[in-house]
């Protein structure tokens, strides 16, 4: 497997591109598949798929815009048979925890016949640097419709450690990973300790949801965002996914960073100043 040319579907998002460093940093070929790569990889055209599979054994999916949608099971299991005709062997799935839409497109590619890795993770850490929460971050507020629900955020160099063992390793095919932080926080709690070790004021206030639809949509975030967020914040942030996992232990032999290491880390990039 080592010798292959390994496929990044998605590989310019927050995993993606730690995963193609990694592979590059140990010599091992892989090549990324987006809508502005050489060989085009759209989503919601099939035709670009063939094209773009040719070629490789083995590939990391992330999905967009989150398996949560609806039509998220019906294009794993057309690109899983994509890949299969294409010669690809091996599919490593970025998957989320406690979503219907996930696990739909886990069985989907588990039925396909290709082999096949899942990693099962949670919220991820950068979400605050690196995502949607980080102009917020920056302005000094950030308002979700988020209570005292806690969440194992997890850190994207963990997962994309976890993502270059699964590819490279044989051992982990046909197996699923819940992939967690080592512990849980609430987003008060993980405003909080932002704001401590960067020494500034940022307050964490939560809205209705009804106001939180109401300001993204005020901001132009388009409909079908706007539904994933509500799914997402509404119906899977209810405590199903509270629980620490030891999904990182089982497939890299060592703990994930914790919540407090990410935010020195990351502080230190001043990122986060206002």
């Amino acid at each position: 497997m080592q010798n292959s040319e390994i496929i990044l579907v998605g590989g310019s998002g927050k995993t993606g591109g730690r995963v193609a460093a990694r592979l590059e940093k140990r010599g091992i070929k892989s090549r990324l598949a987006s809508r502005s790569s050489t060989r085009p990889f759209d989503w919601e055209n099939r035709a670009t798929w063939s094209a773009a599979l040719e070629g490789a054994t083995s590939a990391y999916v992330t999905f967009q815009p989150d398996l949560a949608v609806g039509w998220a099971a019906d294009a794993i299991g057309a690109l899983a048979k994509a890949a299969a005709d294409s010669g690809l062997r091996h599919i490593v799935l970025l998957s989320g925890r406690g979503e219907d839409g996930a696990e739909r497109s886990e069985e989907m590619l588990k039925i396909s016949g290709i082999g096949y890795t899942i990693l099962r993770a949670s919220w991820f850490c950068q979400n605050f640097s690196e995502g949607a929460f980080t102009e917020s971050i920056v302005a000094g507020e950030l308002a979700l419709p988020a209570g005292e629900v806690k969440e194992p955020f997890t850190d994207a160099d963990d997962i994309a450690d976890a993502a270059v063992a699964a590819l490279t390793d044989q051992r982990h095919l046909a197996k699923t990973y819940e992939l967690t932080g080592p512990r849980a926080l609430t987003f008060r709690e993980a405003v909080s300790e932002i704001a401590t070790t960067t020494g500034r004021t940022i307050r964490y206030r939560q809205v209705s949801m009804a106001d939180f639809k109401a300001g993204l949509s005020a901001t132009g975030v388009p409909t079908g965002t706007i539904d994933l967020l509500e799914e997402l914040f509404g119906k899977v942030l209810d405590g199903r996914n509270s629980r620490v996992m030891n999904g990182f232990a089982e497939i890299l032999g060592r703990p994930p960073k914790d919540f407090s290491q990410y935010v020195r880390e990351t502080a230190a990039t001043g990122i986060w100043g206002a």
